[in-house]
C-alpha cells in the first residue's frame, strides 16, 4: 500500500490527516464529509466562519465544488509560488468549508504527495495549515508529530515543498491579493 493509498484510506472513512504541501505540512478531510470537517475546525480550534482551502490534483476535480464563469479557468500551479485562488462557490459546498465568505479558496496543487492523495480519494481535499490557530505552522515532520500525533488519525511522511510558507491567496475574477505571501 502507498502512503497516498493509506492516507485514501483513512480519508474515505472520514478521518483526518496531517499531510505535506507545497510551502507548510497541513490539516486535511474530505470537504464532503461534515463530521471530519468539524473535527478539524476543532482540532485547529479554527473560527468556523472564517472558511477553508481545498486543493486538488487537478481543476476537473473541483466540479460541483466551484462555478466559474465561462472562459474562465484555475491557472496551472507554480511550485515555487503557490497561489490560492478565491472562486464562485458550487452546490457541493457547505458552510462549514466556506465559512462566512461568498466565494470558496481552492488550489491545484503541485506537490506529489499532496496531489497523489487527491488523485487516490478523487476529490478535492480541505487543506489548512498545521498550527493551532494563531500559531506557528509545524516547520518540520518531528514538530508535526509532536503536536498531532494524538489529534489526527495518520500523518502522511515527506517533507514540504519549495515556496517556503504558506500560499498567497487572491480573488480570481478581480486579482485583487486578500492574502500575501
Amino acid at each position: 500500500m502507498t502512503i497516498a493509498d493509506k492516507a485514501a484510506t483513512v480519508l474515505l472513512g472520514g478521518g483526518v490527516i496531517a499531510y505535506p504541501t507545497e510551502g507548510v505540512f497541513g490539516l486535511g478531510c474530505l470537504p464532503d464529509h461534515a463530521k471530519a470537517v468539524a473535527r478539524l475546525l476543532k482540532i485547529k480550534q479554527r473560527d468556523p466562519s472564517r472558511g477553508l482551502i481545498l486543493i486538488a490534483a487537478n481543476a476537473e476535480q473541483f466540479g460541483g465544488w466551484i462555478r466559474l464563469p465561462p472562459g474562465v479557468t484555475l491557472p496551472s500551479p507554480d511550485p515555487a509560488k503557490p497561489v490560492t485562488w478565491v472562486v464562485p462557490t458550487g452546490s457541493k459546498v457547505n458552510t462549514l468549508v466556506r465559512g462566512d465568505n461568498v466565494g470558496i479558496a481552492v488550489r491545484i496543487s503541485s506537490h506529489a504527495v499532496a496531489t497523489a492523495i487527491c488523485e487516490a480519494v478523487d476529490s478535492p481535499i480541505v487543506s489548512t495549515s498545521a498550527n493551532l490557530s494563531g500559531q506557528p505552522v509545524a516547520g518540520n515532520q518531528l514538530c508535526l508529530r509532536r503536536q498531532f500525533r494524538t489529534l489526527v488519525d495518520y500523518i502522511v511522511p515527506g517533507d514540504c515543498g519549495p515556496a517556503g510558507g504558506p500560499s498567497e491567496i487572491r480573488h480570481l475574477l478581480t486579482g485583487a491579493v486578500i492574502r500575501p505571501r
